[in-house]
C-alpha cells in the first residue's frame, strides 16, 4: 500500500511537471510568435482593426515621419518619393506587399493593442475612434537614401538586384535596411507587381545566399581555435588544389605561392582556406558557424529575419573545402553577415539587431523604451582582436582596398560567390566591414547581386556608406 502511495505521487509530480512546463512553453510561444500571428494578412482580428483604429506613426532616429494615416484613414508615406522607396523595405508598404516590415510586425502597438485598459474604455465611453500607438525607430531615413542612391549611380550597381545593412556594432541598433529594387509604396503599378526582379522581395532579410569570401571570417576563426600553431603554419598555393576529382581555385586563377593564414585573408586565398576546412573538418567548422548563429532560429524581438544554414547532412571533401570558402550549400542573409562582422568588431560578443528606440501613445506618454540585448558570444576575445588585426589588413593593403575613407580606419573582408540562376553562372559580390573608432560604431553589409568581384564593386558602396556616417555621425 504504500509503495502504491509513493508510486502514485511520483505520477501526481511529474503530470504537474509536465503541466508547468507545457504552460511556459505556451507563454514562451505567445511573447515570441505573438506579433508574427497577429500581423499576419490572413489574421482577421489584424484586418478588422486595420480598418477600425487610427494607425499610429513610424518615426526614424532624426524625427521624420515615415508613415502615417491621414483624415480620411488611409496609411501615406512621406512627400519625398527617394525617401519612399529607400525605406519600403524597412517600412512595407500599406497593401502587405512586403513581408514582415515594420507597419505590419509592429501592428500590436500601431493598432492600440498594447493600450492599457483604462485608455479602451475611455474611447469606448466618449465613443472616440481608437488612436494606435507612434513607435520611433533606430533606423536613419536620409542614410537609407544615400544607400540607395549610391546603389542606382554607380557605374556597376545601376540597375543591379542587392542589398546592405548598417547597425551600431556595440548596440545592435539596425540604422540603415535597404533593397534593392525598390518601388513607390504609393504608386503600385502593374509593372511594378509583374516586375521580374521582384521588387517586392526585401534581400536584406530573405535572401539567403552564398556568403563567399565573407564567410572565411568564420573559417579563420575556427582554425584560430582548433588548429594549434595555425598561425605560424605556411601554406603552399598553386593556384588550384586538387581535392577527389575537382580542383578549387583561387579567383581568376591567382597563385600565392608560400603563404600564412593571415597573408591569406588578406589576398582572400581560397587554397588555403579550403585546407583549412579539410584539416578542421566538416564538425569543428559547423561548430563555429553555429557559435555565430548559423543554422540558429531567428527570433528577434524587431525583425524578422530567414534563418542562415551551414549544412548538417554528411558531405564529402570536396563539400568540406569549398565550405572554408563559404561556398557550398552555405546561406547567409545580408543582415546576418553584418552581425558577424560587427561581432568581431565588439570584441567577439555578437548584438541582437534591433530597430525601436521607444513606444508613444496618443496622448505623448512613452510606453515602452527598448534597449539592447546581447545575442550571443559567438568567438572568445582574443580570436576576435585577432581577426580584427586581418580586417584591418584587407582593407589597408589587401581586396578590401575599395572601402578605404579618409580619416577613418576600416577594417572589412570582401567576397565574390559563385551562384547559379535560372542555369546561368553568376558571382555575387560581398563587403562586410566596420569603423575602428569607439566613437564610431558601425558595420555594414554590401551585396550586390551578379556584381562580380566583392572588391572592386560592394566595397566602393560600403565606402559611401562610411563617408556618410564620417560626415552626419562624427564630432
Amino acid at each position: 500500500m504504500k509503495q502504491l502511495h509513493t508510486r502514485f505521487r511520483l505520477i501526481t509530480f511529474i503530470v504537474i511537471a509536465l503541466l508547468f512546463i507545457a504552460g511556459l512553453y505556451g507563454v514562451y510561444s505567445v511573447n515570441i510568435y505573438g506579433r508574427r500571428w497577429f500581423s499576419n494578412s490572413k489574421n482577421t482580428r489584424y484586418q478588422a482593426a486595420k480598418n477600425n483604429v487610427i494607425a499610429g506613426d513610424i518615426i526614424d532616429r532624426n524625427g521624420i515621419t515615415l508613415a502615417t494615416t491621414d483624415q480620411d484613414g488611409d496609411r501615406v508615406y512621406q512627400s519625398s518619393l527617394k525617401s519612399r522607396e529607400a525605406v519600403v523595405h524597412l517600412l512595407g508598404d500599406r497593401d502587405g506587399n512586403v513581408a514582415n516590415g515594420v507597419d505590419s510586425f509592429q501592428a500590436n502597438y500601431l493598432l492600440g493593442f498594447e493600450t492599457s485598459l483604462g485608455e479602451r474604455i475611455t474611447d469606448l465611453f466618449i465613443s472616440q475612434t481608437r488612436h494606435g500607438d507612434d513607435i520611433t525607430l533606430t533606423a536613419d531615413s536620409k542614410l537609407c537614401t544615400a544607400i540607395m542612391e549610391a546603389f542606382q549611380s554607380g557605374t556597376r550597381t545601376k540597375g543591379k538586384t542587392g542589398a546592405a545593412v548598417v547597425m551600431n556594432y556595440k548596440t545592435g541598433a539596425v540604422l540603415a535596411l535597404v533593397s534593392l529594387p525598390v518601388f513607390d509604396p504609393q504608386n503600385i503599378t502593374d509593372s511594378v507587381k509583374s516586375d521580374t526582379q521582384h521588387p517586392f522581395w526585401n534581400r536584406a532579410l530573405q535572401s539567403t545566399l552564398a556568403p563567399g569570401s565573407t564567410f572565411k571570417i568564420i573559417t579563420a576563426a575556427s582554425a584560430l581555435e582548433n588548429l594549434s600553431g595555425i598561425t605560424d603554419y605556411t601554406f603552399v598555393c598553386t593556384g588550384a588544389t586538387k581535392v577527389m576529382d575537382q580542383y578549387i581555385h583561387d579567383y581568376n586563377m591567382a597563385q600565392h605561392g608560400k603563404i600564412s593564414l593571415e597573408k591569406a585573408f588578406t589576398v582572400s586565398c581560397n587554397n588555403t582556406f579550403a585546407q583549412c576546412a579539410l584539416m578542421l573538418g566538416d564538425d569543428k567548422l559547423r561548430k563555429t558557424a553555429e557559435d555565430f548563429g548559423f543554422n540558429d532560429n531567428f527570433l528577434f524581438r524587431d525583425i524578422v529575419v530567414e534563418n542562415s544554414v551551414y549544412p548538417t547532412t554528411n558531405r564529402n571533401l570536396v563539400q568540406i573545402a569549398w565550405s572554408g570558402a563559404g561556398q557550398s550549400q552555405i546561406g547567409a542573409t545580408p543582415l546576418h553577415m553584418c552581425m558577424v562582422a560587427s561581432a568581431i568588431a565588439n570584441d567577439g560578443v555578437m548584438m541582437e539587431p534591433r530597430l525601436l528606440t521607444q513606444v508613444k501613445s496618443p496622448a505623448g506618454l512613452v510606453r515602452l523604451r527598448f534597449s539592447s540585448k546581447e545575442y550571443r558570444r559567438a568567438v572568445p576575445e582574443d580570436i576576435a582582436k585577432t581577426l580584427q588585426g586581418y580586417m584591418l589588413e584587407v582593407v589597408s593593403s589587401g581586396t578590401g582596398s575599395g572601402a578605404r575613407v579618409q580619416g577613418l580606419t576600416i577594417a572589412g573582408k570582401t567576397g565574390s560567390a559563385e551562384a547559379s540562376i535560372n542555369g546561368k553562372d553568376v558571382t555575387n559580390a560581398w563587403f562586410v566591414g566596420y569603423i575602428d573608432d569607439d566613437a564610431l560604431p558601425y558595420a555594414c553589409c554590401v551585396l550586390v547581386e551578379e556584381g562580380d568581384s566583392g572588391g572592386s564593386v560592394a566595397a566602393p558602396i560600403a565606402a559611401s556608406i562610411f563617408e556618410y556616417i564620417k560626415e552626419h555621425y562624427g564630432n
